[in-house]
C-alpha cells in the first residue's frame, strides 16, 4: 500500500468514527437527533437533484436567478480594487450556483483561487475533474473536511483576502442559536476587509414553505430516511426503515422549518454493541431549514461583528443573498 492509498483509508477511517461518534451521542440525546450533515453521500445524490427538480422546492431556482441574472451585481459587491483573493466556498457540493461567478470572475481575468470546502471526497473529487475540464485556467484546491478546520487549512495555505461563500439558505440549517455562534466563529476566524455571501431563504406564505419539504411525491421523506440506511451500511445498525415515517412541521412565526422521523412501533434498534429503545410515536430528530425576515438578517450582522455592503434578491423576492464584511 503507497503512501497516498494509507492517507486515503486513515481519512475515510477517522471519518466513519466521527460518523459513529455522533449518531450514538446523537440517539442517546433527548429528544433523539440525528446530524443533517450526514444525510449527504453517493447514494443519496440522486434523491437530492430529484429535490432540487421537484416544482414545490423553490430555494435553489431563487439562488440560480440571482446568480445567472445578477452575476455582474454579485461580482462587484465582491470585488475590491482588482486585489488578488481566494474564493472559498462552505459546502460546495456541485457547485452548480457559484460555477456562474467562476467563470464570470475567470472571463474577466481577475486573479483568485477557487477553495471548495465539502464534507465529500467523492463529491470534491467530481468537482475537481469538472473544472479542470470545463475552466482548466482556473486554480483550484479541494478541501475535504469539516468547515471550520478546512477554513482554518485555507487561511493557512494563503495570506490573501477571503471571499466565503455560503449558499443554498445552509445557514438555515441550524437554529437560531447555533446561527448566532456559527457566524461569530467565522468573523473570529476571517481577518478585517474580508467578505462572507450568505444565502437566507426569506419568510413567505407558510403554505409554499411547507410545500417545499413535504411534497406529495414523497422524495424528502425518501431523503431523510436514507440516513438510517446509511447508518445501517456504514456502522452495521439494523433499522428498519419500514418502522419510520416523515413528518414535517413549519411555524411562520420563529421561521422554524423542522423535519423528523416517527417510529411507528415500540422497537429496539443496535449500533455495533450499544441498543436504543424506541417508545411508539417517539421521534428523530432530523433537520432545521430556518427561515428569516430582513430584520433577521440584520440583527445576526451585526451581533457577529459584520456589515452588510449589499443584498441581491431574486425575481420573487423570496431569497436574498446577502454579502458582509467584517469590520
Amino acid at each position: 500500500m503507497n503512501s497516498q492509498v494509507e492517507t486515503e483509508s486513515q481519512t475515510q477511517n477517522n471519518s466513519k468514527e466521527t460518523f459513529l461518534a455522533d449518531v450514538l451521542e446523537g440517539l442517546k440525546s433527548t429528544p433523539k437527533k440525528l446530524h443533517s450533515k450526514y444525510f449527504y453521500d453517493k447514494a443519496v445524490d440522486q434523491l437530492f437533484q430529484q429535490i432540487m427538480n421537484m416544482p414545490e422546492y423553490y430555494l435553489t431556482n431563487c439562488e440560480l436567478d440571482i446568480f445567472k441574472n445578477k452575476i455582474e451585481i454579485l461580482a462587484k459587491s465582491i470585488l475590491i480594487d482588482n486585489e488578488p483573493f481566494d474564493l472559498i466556498e462552505l459546502g460546495a457540493g456541485d457547485a452548480m450556483k457559484s460555477s456562474y461567478l467562476l467563470e464570470h470572475l475567470t472571463k474577466k481575468n481577475i486573479d483568485f483561487t477557487y477553495m471548495p470546502i465539502d464534507i465529500s471526497g467523492h463529491i470534491l473529487k467530481e468537482l475537481d475533474e469538472k473544472f479542470r475540464r470545463d475552466l482548466p485556467e482556473l486554480e483550484v484546491i479541494t478541501l475535504e473536511g469539516d468547515y471550520f478546520d478546512m477554513l482554518d487549512k485555507a487561511m493557512s495555505i494563503s495570506p490573501r483576502r477571503k471571499v466565503v461563500l455560503f449558499l443554498g439558505g445552509n445557514i438555515g440549517n441550524m437554529d437560531l442559536e447555533e446561527s448566532y455562534n456559527f457566524c461569530r466563529e467565522l468573523r473570529r476566524k476571517l481577518n478585517r476587509g474580508d467578505i462572507l455571501l450568505v444565502g437566507f431563504d426569506l419568510k413567505k406564505n407558510p403554505h409554499i414553505i411547507l410545500n417545499a419539504y413535504n411534497d406529495s411525491a414523497g422524495i424528502t421523506s425518501s431523503f431523510n430516511l436514507n440516513l438510517l440506511i446509511r447508518i445501517n451500511r456504514e456502522l452495521k445498525a439494523n433499522f428498519d426503515v419500514l418502522n419510520f415515517q416523515h413528518y414535517q412541521t413549519y411555524d411562520p412565526i420563529s421561521g422554524a422549518c423542522k423535519s423528523y422521523l416517527v417510529a411507528l412501533v415500540e422497537q429496539n434498534v443496535h449500533i455495533r454493541n450499544q441498543v436504543f429503545h424506541f417508545e411508539e410515536n417517539e421521534l428523530i430528530d432530523m433537520e432545521i431549514s430556518q427561515k428569516f425576515s430582513q430584520d433577521d438578517i440584520s440583527k445576526l450582522s451585526r451581533d457577529s461583528k459584520f456589515h452588510i455592503i449589499d443584498e441581491i434578491a431574486d425575481s420573487k423576492n423570496w431569497f436574498v443573498d446577502s454579502i458582509w464584511q467584517v469590520v
